[in-house]
């Protein structure tokens, strides 16, 4: 459990991962009876300080919360005895070569169970080095759970057998974003900009020609990438972005780059609207405040105004174990991470020995269904399907917004729902197994 206390460095930070692991602590304590076994470690590894670390930080609350509803009905069930789940934390720092040191850390420690999602670049590194590892050390084989890196070639080109995907790709969340932008009849011109990255390039890339197929009669007025979680002063982009006529932006960016940028555009005078991929979340919607009722739209596979029962009780219990408006960013799609590990482990329990290989066998399998919200591994590319919500920003209180984000008095309706089957996109990998 020291493990959680690593790489901390901020009084906040430290405040959160006290609160998390005094949850944690709980939650064992009431499982601990039916849960016998040594605890299955998963390590995160993630950017926890740094331009990024909010981000991590919310990946980092989503885990845990995911973990403590698994122990506390008794942990994963293994014919030797329950054993609880724990997330241990590595900070890579939001740096590549930072993840793949992680990486041998998480090994060293005896941990065969990874996660990481907030960096695409990261994502492919750490699938080539744990790709060699296992090859080379097969007593030690590592399994790989991919919570947010969406760039495309993950689960095509460079899919892998000990790799798993639990987000929609950017093609896929591209293919929901067209879906709404390509009924907006107003839009005649459209300004797109990203993070210079893997994923950023990918979003850029399929934006062309996604809108050349479904919209050829949009001009791209503005088509840039910029140095990722790097730059502090937003107006300048803000600036080319209003003087091109643009009456949308469409972009991927996350974290203090999409903050930064949409504050930019409102100081800058903008007033068209935001095509988005997380819009929904940490600081954007405050940062844009009024101008962004009914402009800035976000795509994602859950949204807390999403109008279902099931859905409103899952948020409020979110809310009740994290009440603080800067910790409000719940991920389903990580909660159904950890539905889908709990259930594939048990799987292979029960049919043989529990490791990397027989726990990614049975996850090929996963099919999970939690808050109304069903899910289904692909297993011929390892990429989730699940469906995908396309919501636009509006004020609380306003019809289908019934919570907030983070206490800022706006939240997003719900305007377009895409089944799984609606969502699936087809895929190129040729899967090696072992």
């Amino acid at each position: 459990m020291n493990a959680l206390f690593d790489s901390l460095f901020s009084s906040r930070r430290r405040a959160l991962v006290a609160a998390l692991l005094g949850g944690l602590t709980a939650t064992l304590s009431l499982a601990q009876a039916p849960a016998t076994g040594a605890p299955i470690r998963i390590g995160m590894i993630e950017g926890l300080s740094g331009p990024i670390g909010n981000t991590g930080d919310a990946v980092f609350r989503n885990l845990v919360w995911a973990t403590e509803r698994v122990n506390a009905r008794g942990g994963v069930k293994l014919p030797g005895g329950n054993r609880p789940l724990v997330i241990e934390r590595f900070d890579s720092k939001g740096q590549t070569d930072e993840a793949l040191s992680a990486l041998r850390s998480a090994i060293d420690k005896g941990i065969t169970i990874v996660a990481q999602g907030n960096s695409s670049a990261a994502a492919t590194a750490l699938i080539d080095a744990i790709n060699k590892h296992n090859e080379r050390d097969t007593a030690r084989q590592v399994l790989f759970l991919n919570y947010s890196a969406v760039d495309p070639v993950l689960t095509n080109e460079k899919c892998s057998f000990w790799h798993f995907r639990f987000d929609a790709h950017a093609d896929m969340r591209m293919k929901a974003l067209m879906s709404v932008l390509r009924e907006d009849k107003q839009l005649k011109k459209i300004y797109l900009i990203g993070q210079d990255y893997s994923f950023g390039q990918a979003v850029l890339r399929e934006a062309r020609s996604q809108l050349a197929t479904q919209r050829p009669d949009v001009a791209i007025v503005g088509d840039e990438l910029h140095p990722m979680a790097r730059v502090k002063d937003f107006l300048p982009y803000a600036a080319k972005i209003k003087a091109s006529g643009a009456q949308a932006v469409l972009t991927g960016n996350w974290g203090n780059d999409l903050t930064l940028l949409v504050k930019a555009a409102r100081e800058s005078g903008f007033e068209g609207s935001f095509y988005t991929f997380y819009g929904n979340a940490l600081g954007a919607p405050a940062a844009m405040g009024d101008a962004g009722i009914g402009k800035v739209i976000a795509v994602a596979d859950w949204f807390p105004n999403v109008p279902t029962p099931e859905s409103e009780a899952f948020y409020k219990s979110f809310r009740e174990r994290f009440p603080s408006p800067a910790d409000d960013y719940v991920h389903m799609r990580m909660q159904l991470l950890v539905e889908a590990l709990a259930q594939a482990i048990e799987r292979a329990g029960a049919a043989g020995p529990v490791n990397a290989a027989t726990i990614a066998t049975q996850l090929e399998k996963a099919d999970v269904t939690l808050a109304g919200q069903r899910a289904r591994m692909r297993a011929a590319d390892h990429q989730f399907q699940q469906s995908l919500a396309v919501a636009v920003m509006d004020r609380q209180g306003a019809p289908g917004v019934k919570f907030d984000v983070e206490g800022s008095g706006y939240g997003f309706r719900v305007i377009r729902n895409l089944s799984p089957q609606q969502a699936e996109l087809p895929h190129t990998c040729t899967m090696q197994r072992p």
